[in-house]
């Protein structure tokens, strides 16, 4: 205070645009944590092995590390107050991942290649999901939000589990376990929705009415408006790509954008004539492939989405291990039961009776039966449902969520590489076979 003054100067005062709150500087804290974690999940695991399967559970694991050190949870943290961004980020991420396993089929021909999948789709996905409705009634769930458990996880998923599926286009190798969990996350995605609605129309009291209506149009017409619009859309892209016009074509340029042109587009269409998108994507790839099947061009498209896919999936991964850090108090036995019951039960017990009678030897029926990944789709479809209807036990849906893709990641992620090893000696020799 100068001498002579009765009043003390004011305190200085930073610039505003110096001054940071404590939600935004735990954002940037974020931001710093997620893209530390990122490099050193797929890094660490050079050191060990040369493979990165283990980097969804190190992801998973780094996100409830980051949960503990900030000093105030984001928003992104917490998907049971705040689901909208967990919707928007999976579901990007599956729509990318579908176009993108479609794309990646080299052999689609004979027909008999697909018997083991529609075993998978037919039989094996809706006892799935009657098992886990089961579970969670048992568990104390109601009814609604018991059969929303079973629809929600029921899908298994076509990112986590690309370490045991086909490898990128052209490159051959394609054994039929890796087809069959291939063609299945590629379709079991899209399938699920039908079952979603379902639980959506039993939480506002579905009647004899409304069950004809969700089977002539939620379970018919949707799956049917969905692949046409992807078959269209992947025939005509293809056109667009390859052949026209004759002398100028787009694959000559070499850009990988156009992939996520094709997903935007045959996913907008088939949810504007209400459709399933999630099938128009995986459809759309697989036509496109088929258009010049062998061309160089879809290596690029390939690389491009695969940038995508794995960019998204990385951060919804740090999300899970970070809302799994932040909600760690509330997670309870009943909920790591469930989880336990489906990776470890319920999905290979199903999926080797589902099997049954197929030509696959033991060995390679029950890797087929047990790698039934759990993953992005299930975090869309559950935050899709909260955000359409007051669900009952909303909190412990996600929780049981949560918990199932860690233990799935962990599981079948470090597991991956033994399995390999079995089936390795026994891969086709490559796309012309």
């Amino acid at each position: 205070m100068p001498r002579g003054t009765g009043t003390a100067m004011p305190a200085p005062r930073l610039p505003r645009l110096l001054r940071q709150s404590t939600t935004t500087m735990s954002y940037h804290q974020f931001l710093l944590f997620a893209g530390a974690a990122i490099i050193l999940a797929y890094w660490l695991p050079r050191f060990v092995s040369g493979r990165e399967p283990a980097a969804s559970a190190l992801l998973i694991l780094a996100g409830g590390l980051c949960a503990l050190v900030l000093p105030e949870d984001p928003p992104l943290f917490r998907p049971i107050a705040d689901p909208e961004w967990w919707e928007i980020l999976s579901e990007m991420a599956v729509i990318v991942a579908l176009f993108a396993t479609g794309l990646r089929l080299d052999v689609v021909r004979p027909f008999a290649r697909w018997g083991v999948t529609w075993r998978l789709l037919a039989v094996a996905m809706p006892l799935t999901i009657g098992a886990i409705a089961l579970t969670g009634l048992a568990a104390g769930f109601p009814l609604a939000s018991a059969l929303l458990l079973g629809a929600v996880l029921a899908p298994t998923d076509p990112v986590l589990a690309g370490d045991v599926q086909v490898g990128p286009p052209t490159e051959g190798g394609e054994h039929p376990v890796r087809f069959a969990l291939t063609t299945e996350a590629g379709l079991n995605d899209g399938l699920a929705f039908p079952f979603v609605y379902l639980a959506l129309a039993a939480i506002a009291g579905l009647t004899m009415t409304e069950a004809g209506e969700w089977l002539a149009y939620d379970l018919v017409y949707r799956i049917l408006a969905g692949t046409a619009a992807g078959a269209g859309v992947g025939w005509l892209l293809g056109q667009m790509v390859f052949r026209w016009p004759a002398g100028n074509a787009l694959s000559a340029t070499g850009s990988g954008v156009l992939a996520l042109a094709g997903v935007f587009v045959s996913y907008g269409l088939a949810e504007l004539i209400h459709g399933y998108g999630f099938i128009a994507c995986f459809v759309a790839g697989l036509v496109f492939r088929r258009i010049e099947r062998d061309h160089a061009f879809h290596g690029d498209l390939h690389l491009f989405n695969l940038a995508i896919e794995h960019a998204l999936t990385a951060v919804l991964l740090l999300m899970v291990g970070a809302a799994l850090g932040t909600y760690a108090a509330d997670v309870r036995l009943v909920h790591v039961a469930i989880a336990t019951a489906l990776v470890f039960a319920i999905r290979p017990l199903i999926g080797w009776v589902s099997l049954a009678g197929t030509a696959l030897p033991p060995r390679e029926r029950f890797v087929t039966a047990a790698f039934g990944v759990r993953g992005i789709g299930s975090l869309y479809y559950l935050a899709f449902a909260a955000g359409m209807a007051p669900v009952a036990m909303l909190a412990d849906l996600w929780l049981v969520v949560l918990v199932t893709i860690a233990l799935s990641a962990a599981v079948h992620g470090l597991s991956a590489g033994a399995v390999l090893a079995g089936i390795r000696a026994d891969e086709e020799p490559g796309p012309a076979a």
